[in-house]
């Protein structure tokens, strides 16, 4: 099956609030890095995007109807080339709060990998990192200049008719237009805020308030 939604928003942009929503509109599966944490078999695939090898990309989202997060968000071109009548959602946010959010969540993962995924998080997605994003997490300024440039890729490599740029303040309407699907007659699935994300990963609670909900 085709996806629906190509997610070519990076982490940290509401792409878990956006995965939640889009299962709810489209009744199926959304890919996230959380799917691969829950699922390690898929490493194997991903890894093989990673290293440059052919890949199919429909058996490697079978059973999917819309991707969002890492590491689909690195391969956003290729996955918006098989997957040609999908709307391609840029999630995103301001630079220096995605920063600020990134570097207490999930930049940590690189040194706290989850169980069974140590492997991966040491080679295959720092080489994801450094050749498709950056790979000086701890340079903000390298960072947010990544940050900044996919953003700019993604607007100027996807037509205006397939493109919806759109933040967690947005909510269901903008998704729900372009998917032409009712909005909802309910709140927006606010998630994964910095603090929910660092418990999630097994890091001490962070003494500020956390961000709302930006997973």
């Amino acid at each position: 099956m085709p996806l629906k939604v190509v997610g070519a928003g990076v982490g940290r942009t509401g792409t878990n609030s956006l995965k939640l929503a889009l299962e709810q509109l489209l009744d199926g599966r959304c890919h996230h890095m959380l799917e691969i944490i829950g699922d390690p078999s898929q490493v194997s695939g991903w890894t093989d995007a990673i290293d440059g090898r052919d890949v199919d990309w429909q058996i490697l989202l079978d059973g999917y109807v819309a991707q969002v997060d890492w590491p689909g968000a690195s391969f956003w071109r290729e996955l918006s080339a098989a997957n040609p009548d999908a709307l391609v959602v840029l999630s995103t946010r301001d630079a220096d709060g995605w920063y600020r959010s990134a570097s207490n969540t999930i930049f940590n993962v690189f040194e706290n990998p989850p169980p069974g995924l140590e492997g991966w998080f040491a080679d295959a997605v720092p080489k994801m990192f450094g050749e498709r994003f950056c790979d000086d997490l701890g340079n903000p300024t390298a960072m947010i200049d990544a940050f900044e440039r996919h953003n700019a890729q993604v607007r100027a490599g996807v037509p205006a008719g397939r493109l919806l740029e759109w933040t967690p303040s947005e909510g269901w309407e903008p998704i729900c237009e372009r998917l032409g699907v009712p909005v909802p007659d309910e709140p927006f699935p606010i998630t994964n805020t910095t603090q929910e994300m660092r418990e999630r990963l097994g890091l001490p609670s962070l003494p500020q308030a956390a961000e709302p909900a930006l997973g």
